[in-house]
């Protein structure tokens, strides 16, 4: 009965502890009528993909229109081939204007086709496709040079009567001022998220109007009045924390509203990226890149323009797992620990749920982060690693609590699970450190086993006292080697690793054109750098991540330890 009171304790807090932080947020003030004005829309789903020339149906694109159609009033293309032609009789059908795309790259053969077919369905709906864009950051990709580009656009100008214009980031119209002459009106892509200077959510549209205006002025100096329609603008709702840019979905609907009201007060032009997730992104951009969507890959909504917001609206349904989980376990070691002191059974047991708990979280997660074929193989093995050392730190515990010796069947197979996750964990870190952009901080491989060691110290502590040394790593899982020098090199490498993380991060923003024109200063420069970094959230749990493991290696065990 001990246990179960208990185990009933444990996950009552652990479900108001759940719902608390799921809690739908208030975010500000509605989008009016729940429609924005401009929607970015490709239609890739999952499995779909330029990169394989695999496209959608004309089925599947009817749709995706019917969804937009309740939530914008127009929306915008990036290219007039692959099997886009079925769009704008679409958007007809469910009474929506169209800014439509001419895909511009490196092959002339293409780029013609493109502003042909460009061409074509403006003239055949122009009721339909009000604006048009010839080319899509071609620039900033470097495939194209400005004059060959205004070469496209003169071209098209020529052959239909709607407004031309290029899209671009911002500082590439700055940079290429000679576009401003060219275009009926100025595209440019202003994405917080992105810059150099990663700044947090709430001054992000702030951020975006100042840009703006700065656009502007240059623009009314070579052409005055000329419109300026912002492209891209938005923000993930998954992946990798930048300076103090944070994904999530609360964020994402966040920065939009935010930026619908700079826009109103401000008379702006504003379409937002974008109507769904593109998985295939991640082939480019990693988790980052598949998820500015209003709407998921599946075409369900991520969240809405209208009201509060969940962060996971269907947390119950992972604590619920978690739940049952935990209860298995504590039944299955229930005779094992029964006659524990009630802290040392009440420790096992929150022991048992936060295991149960991170694992499920980190599963789910991965999964859903999951793109093809092969990212969900790994998703799997490293949900299956987790298990696997999870059962095995479960079983060491009830050993330490109860003062059972723990056989080479259990202490041998941790040992090497925890080899496969630190060399694992080395190697995510020097992708971070070298070219860290669109790499995710992968806690999926980290959680479980630091939690592990954490939970397998304080058992240690609650037998002998409170000793750093219980610390450990080879007390902790119970080897006896004899040698210590290959923890020892791990240490040291995960301190080098560590080191070169934190350096690449500030290097990054050093290294940033537009983080240079801020702050041409160097020491003021490197300042900003240090703060930007070492105030990352993600990254500083990356760190402690890297930092225990790394002391569990280092610590040698104390005298009552030996």
């Amino acid at each position: 009965m001990r246990i179960f009171r208990f185990a009933l304790l444990i996950i009552l807090l652990n479900c108001l502890f759940s719902y608390l932080t799921y809690l739908p947020k208030d975010i500000g003030l509605d989008v009016p009528d729940g429609k924005l004005n401009s929607l970015s829309y490709a239609p890739f789903r999952e499995g779909q993909s330029p990169l394989l020339a695999i496209f959608s149906s004309p089925d599947q694109m009817d749709e995706d229109l019917r969804l937009l159609s309740q939530k914008t009033h127009s929306f915008r293309t990036y290219t007039s081939t692959e099997g886009m032609d079925a769009v704008p009789p679409l958007a007809q059908k469910y009474g929506l204007k169209m800014i439509q795309g001419a895909w511009i790259g490196y092959l002339d053969k293409s780029n013609q086709l493109e502003i042909d077919e460009l061409v074509k369905a403006a003239n055949a709906y122009p009721d339909v496709i009000k604006r048009v864009i010839v080319g899509n950051e071609v620039l900033l990709r470097g495939e194209r040079e400005p004059e060959e580009l205004i070469q496209y656009i003169r071209q098209v100008k020529s052959r239909i009567k709607q407004p031309v214009s290029y899209a671009d980031v911002w500082s590439m119209y700055m940079k290429h001022p000679e576009l401003i002459k060219e275009v009926d009106y100025i595209t440019i892509h202003i994405l917080p998220y992105w810059e150099d200077e990663p700044i947090s959510v709430d001054k992000a549209p702030a951020h975006v109007e100042r840009i703006y205006k700065q656009v502007r002025n240059e623009a009314d100096r070579i052409s005055p009045g000329k419109p300026i329609l912002i492209g891209e603008s938005g923000w993930p709702s998954q992946g990798k924390q930048r300076g103090w840019a944070i994904p999530s979905v609360v964020n994402e609907s966040k920065f939009i509203r935010g930026l619908l009201k700079v826009a109103a007060d401000n008379n702006f032009d504003v379409n937002i990226v974008e109507a769904f997730n593109q998985p295939w992104k991640s082939e480019l951009e990693g988790v980052i890149g598949a998820n500015w969507g209003l709407f998921s890959a599946d075409r369900k909504e991520v969240f809405p323009l209208t009201g509060k917001v969940f962060e996971k609206e269907k947390w119950f349904n992972e604590y619920l797992i978690a739940t049952l989980i935990m209860a298995l376990v504590a039944f299955v070691y229930a005779r094992k620990i029964k006659n524990l002191p009630g802290l040392q059974l009440l420790a096992f047991l929150i022991f048992i749920q936060i295991l149960s708990s991170i694992f499920v979280f980190q599963s789910h997660k991965s999964w859903v982060t999951s793109y093809n074929d092969l990212s969900r193989v790994v998703a799997v093995l490293i949900s299956l690693l987790n298990l696997m050392i999870a059962a095995l730190l479960i079983h060491r515990g009830s050993n330490l609590l109860s003062g059972t010796k723990t056989g080479k069947s259990i202490i041998v197979p941790l040992d090497s699970l925890f080899i496969i996750v630190i060399v694992s964990i080395l190697y995510k870190t020097y992708l971070l450190a070298v070219d860290g952009r669109y790499v995710s901080f992968p806690f999926e491989i980290s959680l479980i086993p630091v939690t592990g060691l954490l939970g397998l110290f304080g058992f240690r502590c609650l037998n002998t006292g409170f000793f750093l040394s219980n610390f450990d790593y080879n007390g902790l899982i119970g080897r006896k080697p004899l040698s210590n020098r290959r923890n020892i090199q791990f240490g040291y490498l995960l301190i080098l690793y560590s080191v070169g993380l934190v350096i690449g991060e500030i290097k990054a923003f050093m290294v940033g054109r537009d983080f240079i024109q801020s702050y041409p200063d160097i020491v003021e420069r490197l300042s900003w750098a240090v703060c930007y970094t070492l105030s990352n959230g993600q990254l500083l749990g990356w760190l402690a991540c890297l930092i225990l493991i790394m002391l569990s290696l280092m610590i040698k065990p104390g005298l009552e330890q030996r």
